[in-house]
């Protein structure tokens, strides 16, 4: 990956529906070594997808929470089903194996409290191999970056 890769990701992530003419004009290239290059990158799985970023509150997602995650048992076959059975919840936005006290850190969007509530104590507490659930509501987003530093 050289120069030229790195800024047209740049690009990219920022304004993920440039067409490939306008990608082409900011990186100085025609539009076909241009594609080319997204192409490769596509396929190399460099890029893994294209998406629009929506706001939660404006569909009625008021609530984000973190969600400590102790399992009684992390061997590999419970770890994996504890994984597969996050990837099931929709409200599940991001699921990370940690160091520490707890073994999993999961970021959670709901409508509610009441939404968060229910979510904890039916579909992660309610499982198992779940020890102890700790959980840390977000009062106040300040940012959230979608970009990666590609410097």
């Amino acid at each position: 990956m050289d120069k030229k890769d790195l800024k047209l990701l740049d690009i990219l992530q920022k304004q993920g529906r440039i067409s490939i003419a306008d990608l082409a004009d900011k990186m100085n290239m025609s539009d076909t070594p241009c594609l080319r290059r997204v192409k490769k990158l596509e396929q190399d799985k460099v890029i893994t997808s294209y998406h629009a970023q929506l706001d939660p509150q404006k569909l009625d997602l008021n609530v984000s929470a973190f969600i400590d995650v102790r399992l009684a048992d992390c061997s590999v076959i419970f770890a994996d089903k504890f994984e597969q059975d996050m990837a099931q919840l929709v409200n599940v936005m991001e699921c990370a194996v940690v160091t520490g006290e707890y073994d999993y850190l999961l970021k959670v969007v709901v409508r509610d409290l009441l939404s968060l509530e229910r979510l904890i104590k039916h579909n992660i507490s309610n499982l198992d191999n779940v020890s102890y659930v700790s959980s840390t509501v977000v009062m106040k987003p300040v940012f959230s970056r979608t970009t990666l530093p590609l410097e």
